[in-house]
């Protein structure tokens, strides 16, 4: 329960500030210990809230006030975890008045009925924005990816292949090369064959990427430096309770949309659909001030970021019943069945929007669309497997890759020059990218032209095969020979994989935006690719080989390279982020290959299962731990035979464990206790020699009461005396007016006894969702097991360092 950000000498803490003594450094962003954006401050207007009061002192009968109703009590502090049980409490609360008092007049019935729709109006707003925000940015990102190698001279919005659509001088063979679309050569020296112009074009992609690159980087770390990273990690900690201000307020929303764009365009091995779940999520919390319900109870806005989360995945990837299953396997932590349909509506909404706006041209939510003709066969199951294998491995050598990189730039001098360590990333891409086709495209592009079944009249080097006109049959053709063409794409690619493997554990992390899905799954394409093009090529020579004999005759399309990138790209995006049913599910919703689901979950399986077998860590889980944040996993059993007593404080040697008694501590005894305590809440005992249990009094809910008294209450002076009981006993005559402060006490804290097995207490703090638990003996109070302290337990029977996590 340490929290050193909060004394009564330091009461400032409440307000914004933009010092640099109010950062700190977390997960390659600069965390603001602000409030803006979710609490009110300490010091508004407290004029009203004022009830009649019975106690007679020195001024006689007096007003006290109402501390339910003072801005800021019932509120956290930051960096702090909330209490599910006290906000679900609150709720229920909140929800018997409204139904109690519909009955009474027409206006409270119209009251009830508003709350009751006011969560499914929200929704439609939650996907509403987040469509229309994600149509945005693939519309502005295909564009600014482009403008790197040149201009549509006549309508200079449109990207390179909106401006061949509305060109006249176009031939389908050639569809990608018309007389309106410019390259910088051409432009500049009339001409675009030879070195000089090769030189030039080369010259005009570096630049622009750093240029692109350098804004972003700037706007980050200027104006919202939670804009930077995937989002994830800190997501899912926030629906696990814990309060980040600020990381998904209006300035980090507008920022990372904006740096999103710029950042992609860059040409940086990064995604954007990462980004996209914490921008739905912005979206969602913003709107939750819309509501009183959601605005004023942490729990009920988690309901709506997961939610919102869903929205995320279903605009970045089209894939609404994916992304409902990816908010519940992977980010939320409390899931109930209103919120999975809740989920399932903002996910729709989303995706009609997107689908409305149609950013890609095609009347489809997806670039990857594909339809494969050639069904799959069982022995083909086994190469599916070895690319889950693959999967696994680049998984676990990624993420070890990658915490290694952002440990060293968070303990070296690496993290002090953010727009450096951008640029020198972002120079060596550019650099070593242009000369290769497939690694100077966009990686949303790359993975299309992998995933694609050949035609005849598909013209790329993937697709330049032999053509035997004669053994075409149907629509579908034969396995075939390759070309020239194939084996220079081969090389490219196998090229472009080690690059992007290897670049990709520099990019994730850095201080511009950057989502992991489509690196990861366009390293596994480009394996999948490639593996396909063997087993093709071996069906077509060796056909009478034991693996293909009876099901793959001369002349039959047996092998499709295409669903092997698919397989492959799933099955390293499940090695990295270890998602099992939602990525299956994305999967078949992002390419349309519904008929292929056995292959996806065999790889998907395999990879979990390698991956698990290195690390148990996921990526964000990995992330989660790097920058100490009190994220309870779920999914992780505990079975050590510890008991209460061995972890709760204080422990032996210890001080006394600091606690209130109910009626005989004054307003100055309370304040020495919050000027020499960190502790961020206390027990109240009906006296020091019973220590018997009555309440549990937060700490910020505490300052914020004194401080709110001795300002508004007539005659609170440092010799007042508190009480937390229900009656407050006669006071003498020249005594100043007492302190009531029972409201702001929690009556029910959750207590266990010592003895109380440890594997239980983990259990309780995950399921209940507890911030602290106070332990007991034969009903006298012994000591406070915080989150904190279970996660330290954990982190020590693991033999990891406890000291590594950071915050309550």
């Amino acid at each position: 329960m340490d929290n050193k950000g909060f004394r009564r000498s330091s009461l400032t803490s409440f307000h914004s500030s933009t010092s640099d003594e109010d950062m700190v450094e977390i997960n390659e962003a600069t965390l603001d210990f602000t409030m803006t954006d979710d609490v009110p401050p300490i010091d508004r207007d407290m004029a009203g809230g004022f009830v009649s009061y019975n106690g007679n002192g020195l001024h006689g009968p007096s007003k006290v006030m109402d501390f339910l109703d003072v801005p800021g009590v019932g509120t956290y502090e930051d960096f702090n975890t909330i209490d599910w049980v006290r906000e679900k409490s609150r709720d229920r609360d909140r929800h018997r008045e409204i139904l109690s008092k519909s009955k009474e007049s027409t206006w409270a019935l119209l009251r009830s009925i508003s709350d009751a729709f006011s969560g499914w109006m929200l929704m439609l707003l939650i996907g509403l924005t987040a469509g229309s925000l994600a149509g945005l940015i693939d519309i502005s990102s295909h564009w600014m990816t482009d403008l790197k190698e040149g201009i549509c001279l006549p309508w200079f919005w449109f990207n390179h292949e909106q401006c061949c659509w509305q060109s006249n001088n176009v031939t389908f063979e050639d569809r990608n090369n018309c007389p309106e679309w410019r390259s910088w050569s051409q432009l500049v020296l009339g001409r675009s064959e030879g070195a000089f112009p090769y030189i030039l074009n080369y010259f005009m992609y570096v630049l622009w990427a750093l240029l692109f690159s350098l804004l972003a980087v700037l706007l980050v770390r200027n104006f919202a430096p939670y804009a930077c990273g995937s989002g994830i990690p800190e997501i899912k900690t926030i629906l696990s309770g814990f309060i980040i201000r600020g990381y998904l307020g209006k300035w980090t929303l507008i920022i990372k949309t904006m740096t999103l764009v710029l950042a992609v365009s860059s040409g940086l091995s990064l995604g954007k659909e990462g980004p996209l779940i914490h921008v739905a999520c912005c979206c969602g919390n913003i709107l939750c001030h819309l509501f009183t319900k959601y605005r004023k109870n942490e729990a009920k806005r988690r309901e709506v970021l997961s939610a919102a989360a869903a929205a995320g995945v279903s605009v970045a990837f089209g894939a609404p019943i994916g992304g409902v299953l990816f908010s519940l396997e992977e980010v939320s932590y409390y899931f109930p069945l209103k919120t999975l349909w809740r989920s399932f509506f903002a996910a729709l909404v989303a995706a009609f929007t997107l689908r409305s706006i149609n950013p890609f041209g095609n009347s489809r939510l997806v670039l990857f669309y594909v339809e494969f003709h050639a069904p799959w066969h069982l022995l083909e199951l086994i190469p599916f497997i070895l690319l889950g294998i693959f999967g696994g491995l680049w998984g676990a050598f990624f993420i070890r890759g990658n915490i290694a990189w952002c440990q060293r730039r968070k303990t070296t001098k690496l993290g002090r020059y953010p727009v450096a360590e951008v640029l020198v990333v972002t120079a060596i891409t550019a650099v070593l990218a242009f000369p290769n086709d497939y690694t100077r495209m966009s990686s949303s592009e790359m993975i299309s032209e992998l995933f694609n079944d050949c035609g005849l009249l598909d013209s790329s080097k993937l697709c330049d095969y032999v053509n035997d006109y004669n053994n075409t049959k149907g629509g579908n053709l034969p396995d075939r020979a390759a070309g020239n063409g194939v084996y220079t794409a081969m090389w490219q690619l196998s090229l472009a994989l080690i690059f992007k493997a290897v670049i990709t554990i520099f990019t994730f992390g850095m201080k511009v935006p950057s989502g992991l899905f489509i690196p990861s799954m366009a390293v596994g394409a480009i394996m999948g690719r490639l593996l396909g093009v063997a087993m093709e090529q071996l069906s077509f020579y060796h056909h009478d080989w034991l693996i293909f004999r009876g099901w793959c005759n001369q002349g039959a399309d047996c092998i499709t390279p295409g669903l092997y990138a698919m397989v492959g790209a799933a099955a390293c995006l499940g090695g990295a982020t270890r998602m099992t049913v939602s990525l299956v599910v994305i999967m078949f919703e992002l390419t349309g290959g519904l008929e292929y689901i056995v292959p996806l979950m065999a790889a998907a399986m395999t990879s979990k299962w390698v991956a698990d077998a290195l690390g148990r860590e996921s990526i964000y889980d990995a992330h989660i731990h790097l920058n100490g944040y009190p994220f309870l996993e779920a999914k992780e059993e505990f079975s050590h035979k510890t008991l209460a007593m061995d972890v709760m404080r204080p422990r032996r040697n210890d001080p006394i464990l600091t606690v209130i008694t109910q009626d005989s501590m004054t307003v100055e005894d309370i304040e020495a206790i919050i000027n020499e305590t960190t502790y961020s809440g206390f027990p109240i005992v009906i006296s020091r020699e019973s220590q018997r249990l009555v309440g549990f009094v937060l700490r910020r809910d505490l300052i914020i009461s004194v401080e709110s008294a001795r300002k508004k209450q007539e005659g609170i002076v440092s010799t007042s005396q508190i009480y937390f009981t229900e009656h407050t006993p006669p006071q003498p005559p020249t005594a100043p007016p007492s302190l009531k402060l029972r409201a702001i006490m929690d009556l029910s804290p959750f207590t266990i006894t010592d003895q109380t097995p440890m594997e239980i207490v983990v259990d309780i703090f995950r399921k209940l969702g507890l911030r602290q638990c106070l332990v007991t003996h034969n009903g006298r109070l012994l000591g406070i097991i915080t989150k904190k302290d279970v996660l330290k337990h954990i982190a020590q029977m693991a033999n990891q360092d406890p000291d590594s996590i950071l915050f309550n």
